[in-house]
């Protein structure tokens, strides 16, 4: 484990930043795999099935992906502190709240899925599939909530390579199991759950076994300070706050694909081929955030301004190559990438049309990335929740001044204004962070 006291170094950066940036990349081979698999049965249903379910779960567990910033933020913080038997109990805090959330989605299930089909209807026979796939796949929830907590504790810690073995391996049994499964046994949707079942608890196992000296205490179990109401009113102040973050985030870029989709379908096709290059961006610039909320974290927790500062530029620093570097490689490799997402000519020219907003991304929305990291180890999140609400209201000007008279254009300047927001609004409010540093 890296020393918290250690100097903040572009390699020390480097080294949290890069198996997250590795780690991220493996996302998306899964579920192409998924689809894949359930493609090769011959039948739509089956693909429709596995992809309603795999929606219906990953936004029910979203719901708790708190967990995994606030215990970075939190557990930086203890450990820069020199504070091992909190920064263990942190741990089993989140996991017991991750335990404890996955229990409720396994009793009320029904209920949960009475609510997902009245949303979203589907075809009598794809929503029976869809009931078979979730009726296995729920009971991972436990495992799969907890592991945000595992995952945010690694990364305070500076372990980010096991969060790289974490997901290789998980991924990895997933697809493993998934061959196996549907097309050596033939268990066609039901397979593609239980394979995602069982990686999940194996994900769980080893994710604890990575956190292995977290246990070798007696903190893991001391339960007087695991359950003291002032630490749990704390831990439970900071996730509310990057909830009501995360759910302004979402409802802007809904609201951005449902405003997308009364422009017309070639630029609502247009639009979702364009966002995969925002994606592509988030997953690579998350390991330069991730770096701030451990070395932030750490050094607030040691009351360290300098070090909060160095932590805050050096990062950023990489950010802001990472950024650059995406934008130029979406400038001139976009209408290639275009083509491979899109077979119809007039989404290929939309796409082209419109690119230069998914190029200018990366570079206009870096300090909203690397703000968010930072406030996130720092623990600022009221903070950061105020800023997002200012700059959520600053994005409904634009898009009420910007969509009528400049239609998917304005649509997308007004995305940018919402970054430029994010990171102004921040940026404002950083000055006064290193401030409250003693």
């Amino acid at each position: 484990m890296q020393d918290a006291s250690a100097p903040i170094t572009h390699r020390r950066v480097l080294k949290i930043a890069l198996p997250i940036v590795l780690s991220n990349a493996t996302v998306p081979i899964l579920g192409a795999v998924d689809t894949g698999v359930v493609g090769q049965l011959g039948e739509a249903a089956p693909i429709g099935a596995v992809g309603i379910g795999a929606v219906i779960l990953s936004t029910l567990y979203w719901v708790f992906g708190f967990l995994r910033m606030g215990t970075t933020g939190l557990a930086a913080q203890a450990r820069g502190a020199g504070d091992a038997a909190e920064t263990g109990a942190l741990l089993m805090r989140g996991i017991l709240l991750g335990g404890a959330a996955g229990a409720v989605f396994i009793l009320f299930q029904a209920l949960l899925f009475w609510g997902a089909f009245a949303l979203a209807p589907a075809s009598a026979e794809v929503e029976a599939l869809t009931r078979n796939y979730l009726e296995i796949r729920i009971w991972g929830a436990p495992a799969t909530i907890a592991l945000y907590a595992v995952t945010g504790w690694l990364i305070a810690v500076e372990r980010t390579r096991g969060v790289f073995v974490l997901q290789v391996v998980m991924n990895g049994l997933n697809i493993l199991l998934d061959l196996w499964f549907v097309l050596g046994l033939g268990w066609g949707v039901e397979g593609v759950a239980f394979a995602t079942l069982i990686a999940e608890w194996a994900g769980i196992g080893l994710g604890l076994w990575l956190c292995r000296d977290a246990f070798a205490g007696e903190q893991w179990h001391d339960w007087a300070r695991i359950f003291d109401a002032v630490r749990l009113r704390r831990m439970m102040q900071v996730n509310m706050d990057i909830m009501v973050r995360s759910v302004l985030l979402t409802v802007s870029f809904t609201t951005f694909l449902f405003i997308g989709s009364d422009l017309g379908d070639v630029n609502l096709a247009a639009n979702q081929v364009l966002l995969q290059f925002l994606s592509i961006t988030s997953f690579a610039l998350d390991g330069f955030a991730f770096a701030a909320e451990a070395l932030v974290g750490g050094a607030v927790g040691a009351k360290d301004r300098h070090q909060v500062r160095r932590a805050s530029i050096v990062a950023s620093q990489w950010g802001v190559c990472g950024a650059v570097t995406l934008s130029l490689v979406f400038l001139a490799a976009g209408p290639f990438i275009i083509d491979l997402m899109a077979t119809a000519h007039d989404v290929r020219l939309a796409g082209r049309e419109f690119l230069i907003w998914a190029a200018i991304a990366p570079v206009l929305g870096v300090a909203s990335w690397m703000f968010d990291g930072i406030y996130i180890g720092a623990t600022w999140t009221r903070e950061m929740r105020n800023a997002m609400i200012q700059s959520v209201a600053i994005y409904v000007v634009a898009l009420v001044a910007l969509v009528p008279g400049s239609g998917n254009h304005g649509l997308w300047a007004s995305l940018m204004v919402l970054n430029v927001a994010r990171g102004i609004t921040l940026g404002l409010r950083y000055p006064k962070l290193e401030a409250r540093i003693a």
